[in-house]
């Protein structure tokens, strides 16, 4: 059929006509090979934008078309799907950026007019080669899996499971709760963070479509959207669930103790123990690296007071298997350890803390049942918070943690609730109170007499020789005006960056899915689509996409599980249809491909001695095709003669 292309120049509001003269790209696409119309209108993504195209389609039989507008991104979908529903092979389109690559990177019009009837020219040259592509669809296996069981991985796990679909919530430590539990009250509305997490956490363990597995990790995934298969291992617990009924009796005769990682070291627990007083599920594990029986093969006394008989000493790891078609990943975050910032003292002076040893300190379920209390067991009459340690400083974070200023702005609040007497000084960069009520709190902080110094702080020593400081700390300041400053305070509380997980790089090999510069797992759109990665069928939640509040995430995770639930309402979902493919006659199995490939698309075929593509997986990134020393797989809508007809057109003489 001969191809007859129609081509729309979007003005894009002044964004594109404020420096390209759409109208004279128009008249020079009419003069092109093959262009039996070319329009510009004003906005092509609305609806009167579209229906021209559709109009022009039926009345004008066109069979091609090119839009040069913004970022193909943002709105190559959308243009797909006009084409597709006048009656065009949605892979029969082609989109010229003339914002993001032209407009919006000059202010020479000429030139950028130029440009553009450059882009223009090299998009119609290359849509007359476009061939038609089936787009294929896959089923979707109904069951899901959620990684992580804080708050992110809790709250997409219900939601899906209430909507009647299997789920299962794999957890690496022995409980769900995340660091949602281990926090005294929430900002801003001093809701206590137990109160509303532990309903929750119990309807996850109570609910009857969702498997829940603790203390373990995810080991192999295999599949694509739709049809993953996944490996999970149970670590042996040394206790059997089914058989034990919590009384807790085990832990209190066990004669050992370890440092305590719920209370992040500020207290003890046994070495068989549960986590903490609400832990989901409420049953203890045995730790292996402080059992006196795995260390020396003595003791068992858990196992002899253990009524039910729970205690199992040969249990061993399981390993078991699941098919899922979507996995929700909702790993959450690390805190920064402040001692690598040495000028603060962590770790070398008494009495300076992080936020989160703070969250214990004040927690009534906590170590001191919620006393504010110095090493020597007084009660603090100052106290300094030091904001964005770690975050926003070239050394170590470049990014906003996004919840620091308010977590400290409700520090000062619960001093003063705990101990009105006690002053409270808060240095800071910049308030950063962007939410729902978070201005207001932020205000009645002020109101509450905190004492608010716009500083970074130089650095923290303990004063020890002068009789009148009581070895108190001292904090250098040097204000905005350049002047230097001393405040002596009993207690330091360091604001401390959320950062990606350590295992962060490991989870995103293991799942396909890439991490941005901050370390935090990458998400397809920033805006459009922050929730799902480049890995379909894979959707990233909370935290591990970027640091966040509860509210945040919640709502994050609610909507990653509407996406899942979407597609599983559906039945199917289509995959893209501009993959690699690979000649099996030209192949030399040497399986280059394979190892390069960041899907996991490439299989070996040992018996034919060939490689082979998973057209489901493949995204169509050509990393392959450049690759393959044979020129054996090509590509499907990047053929080497649309990719030369473009480069032809860019050239042409405008």
């Amino acid at each position: 059929m001969e191809p007859r292309i129609g081509v729309y120049v979007c003005h894009c509001g002044s964004n594109i006509a404020g420096t390209v003269d759409c109208a004279e790209v128009s008249r020079f696409a009419e003069g092109l090979d093959a262009v039996k119309v070319a329009r510009d209108y004003k906005f092509m993504c609305s609806e009167p934008g579209q229906n021209m195209i559709k109009d022009d389609i039926k009345e004008l039989g066109l069979n091609r078309v090119v839009v040069a507008s913004c970022s193909p991104t943002l709105h190559e979908p959308t243009y797909r799907r006009v084409c597709q529903e006048a009656g065009v092979n949605p892979y029969l389109f082609q989109m010229a950026n003339i914002r993001e690559q032209c407009s919006w990177v000059t202010e020479d019009h000429n030139g950028a007019t130029g440009k553009a009837k450059s882009l223009v020219s090299a998009a119609v040259n290359r849509v007359y080669y476009h061939q038609p592509l089936e787009i294929k669809k896959v089923a979707i296996n109904p069951n899901t899996l959620v990684v992580g069981g804080g708050i992110a991985g809790i709250q997409a796990a219900l939601k899906i499971a209430d909507s009647g679909h299997r789920v299962y919530l794999v957890e690496k430590t022995p409980s769900i709760g995340g660091h949602m539990a281990q926090l005294d009250k929430t900002f801003p509305t001093l809701d206590c963070s137990a109160c509303i997490l532990t309903p929750k956490m119990t309807l996850v363990s109570r609910h009857p479509n969702i498997e829940l597995l603790t203390y373990s990790e995810v080991e192999e995934v295999s599949g694509f959207i739709g049809n993953f298969k996944v490996k999970i291992r149970k670590k042996a617990r040394y206790v059997n669930l089914s058989k034990c009924t919590g009384c807790g009796l085990c832990q209190e005769k066990c004669p050992w103790k370890a440092p305590s990682e719920f209370e992040v070291g500020l207290g003890k627990r046994k070495a068989i123990y549960i986590p903490f007083a609400q832990a989901v599920p409420n049953k203890p594990v045995i730790d292996v690296e402080h059992c006196a029986y795995f260390l020396k093969g003595t003791c068992r006394a858990c196992e002899k007071f253990c009524e039910a008989k729970a205690i199992d000493f040969e249990q061993k790891d399981e390993v078991v298997e699941v098919d899922v078609g979507n996995v929700i990943l909702a790993t959450g975050f690390d805190m920064f350890k402040p001692s690598g910032i040495y000028e603060y003292g962590y770790g070398r002076l008494d009495n300076v803390i992080t936020s989160l040893e703070f969250e214990r300190l004040v927690n009534s379920a906590g170590p001191t049942q919620g006393e504010i209390l110095l090493k020597n067991g007084s009660h603090p009459r100052s106290i300094a918070i030091i904001h964005c340690a770690g975050s926003r400083n070239k050394d170590y974070h470049e990014y906003c943690s996004r919840v620091c200023c308010m977590y400290s702005l409700k520090f000062s609040h619960l001093i003063k609730e705990h101990m009105p007497e006690t002053k409270t000084f808060e240095f800071y960069a910049d308030i950063r109170s962007f939410g729902k009520g978070y201005e207001e709190f932020y205000n009645r902080v002020v109101d509450e007499g905190t004492v608010f110094v716009k500083a970074r702080p130089d650095k923290v020593t303990q004063d020890s020789e002068k009789p009148d400081s009581e070895g108190r700390l001292i904090v250098h300041y040097t204000l905005t005006d350049g002047t230097q400053h001393q405040q002596p305070v009993d207690m330091v509380i360091i604001s401390a960056a959320l950062e990606p997980p350590k295992d962060t790089e490991a989870v995103g090999r293991l799942f396909g899915v890439s991490r941005s510069g901050d370390g935090f797992f990458r998400e397809r759109h920033p805006k459009m689509d922050p929730m799902a990665t480049m890995t379909d069928g894979i959707f990233v939640v909370g935290c591990c996409q970027g640091p966040k509040d509860i509210p945040d995430t919640i709502a994050q995770a609610s909507g990653a599980a509407g996406r899942v639930i979407a597609m599983i309402s559906k039945g199917e979902v289509e995959v893209e249809a501009t993959t690699s493919v690979i000649d099996e006659t030209r192949c030399a199995g040497c399986r280059v491909c394979e190892g390069l490939c960041p899907f996991s698309a490439i299989s070996f075929d040992a018996e034919k001695k060939v490689s082979r593509i998973n057209e489901a997986l493949c995204k169509g990134c050509r990393v392959c095709v450049a690759a393959c020393p044979s020129s054996a797989i090509s590509s499907k809508h990047f053929t080497t003669e649309q990719i030369m007809a473009e480069i032809k057109g860019m050239l042409i003489k405008v």
